[in-house]
């Protein structure tokens, strides 16, 4: 299935259904096994991928269903890990830190079966999706390498051992996630670019880099130097203010344009989604735009999250209609 114009895709973690965070509890207390646990993970992941093909999404994700958090779930997989105490991020949220004390490196694929199972739930293209070297490394206390820089890179070559065999396993899209790349922007962010360029080293699949919330424009235009096809980026959480920055400094990757705020219970009307895409599509070309929701869906209530990504859908169809009947072409085609 190839994709249309203004590809409508999403970040990756949707909210977990009630059974499955008892079962999660459950686990935690050993009252269920770890096969009943996954059991359960692979039920909430068929149910994503159904909503999202019912919705018509382009490009699918797997939702995350088997993730707790995004840097302890591959701590947890990996050689060279120990998980500390929880770590207050912002509110009331809390997430166990781990801390890293030995080498690291795989013990064996983190996310390809998932991506595998996802991918065999629908013929449409479904995403892979896995945390960054340079997010891991910040996010965790390191107590064994000599330098930050060690520790970064040696997680960048565990992390492109990861992407290659997503890619061996058919992922023809991979996001690699790096929240965390604007934390040290003039200390080190040239490593962050180093990094990245050894995960994506000789992988013949579309990049993605979701970048988040955060400063972007003190990284801006340097982030256009990571070695991936598309940066992913939260514009609608500060009504798409980010657009004045790229008019000064033209943004030459494809970009994930989030058009839906994650963080707010209110479901954005399909007007109010399309005009944020026609106010991108007047500074960005419309071939490098992808529609997706701002990062974090998953702190939202089922219905919240179907709704905006329902009326995400809907708006980018409009947008592709207006386009269609201006340029004289059906609905969809690119050129």
């Amino acid at each position: 299935m190839s994709l249309p114009l203004l590809p409508t895709t999403a970040v990756g973690s949707y909210p977990k259904p009630e059974y499955l965070l008892e079962a999660r509890r459950k686990f935690l207390r050993k009252q269920i096994s770890k096969e009943e646990l996954t059991a359960l993970e692979r039920r909430a992941t068929a149910e994503w991928v159904k909503i999202q093909e019912d919705l018509d999404l382009d490009l699918l994700v797997d939702g995350e269903q088997y993730r707790g958090d995004m840097v302890a779930y591959f701590a947890d997989e990996m050689d060279g890990f120990a998980i500390a105490g929880l770590v207050r991020s912002y509110g009331n949220r809390y997430y166990p830190k781990p801390v890293v004390t030995g080498p690291v490196g795989r013990r064996h694929p983190v996310t390809v079966e998932w991506f595998k199972y996802a991918q065999s739930l629908t013929l449409r293209p479904v995403k892979g999706m896995l945390t960054g070297p340079y997010t891991i490394a910040e996010w965790s206390f390191n107590e064994y390498y000599p330098t930050r820089r060690a520790l970064v890179l040696e997680l960048a070559r565990a992390i492109h051992d990861e992407v290659g065999d997503l890619e061996r396993a058919g992922a023809r899209y991979i996001q690699i996630d790096e929240p965390a790349i604007h934390t040290r922007p003039a200390e080190d962010f040239e490593l962050a670019v180093e990094a990245m360029a050894i995960v994506t080293s000789g992988i013949k699949a579309y990049t993605v880099s979701h970048i988040c919330y955060g400063d972007v424009p003190k990284v801006y235009p340097a982030m256009l130097r990571l070695a991936v096809n598309q940066l992913d980026l939260a514009l609608k959480n500060e009504e798409f203010a980010l657009l004045e920055t790229f008019r000064q400094q033209p943004f030459t990757k494809d970009i994930g344009l989030g058009v839906v705020d994650a963080h707010s219970h209110r479901v954005e009307s399909i007007e109010e989604i399309a005009d944020g895409i026609r106010k991108t599509l007047k500074v960005i070309p419309v071939q490098q735009v992808y529609v997706s929701p701002d990062c974090g869906l998953k702190t939202r209530a089922v219905d919240e999250t179907v709704g905006k990504l329902k009326n995400m859908v809907l708006a980018t169809k409009l947008v592709r209609s207006e386009l269609a009947s201006a340029r004289g072409r059906p609905a969809g085609v690119a050129g």
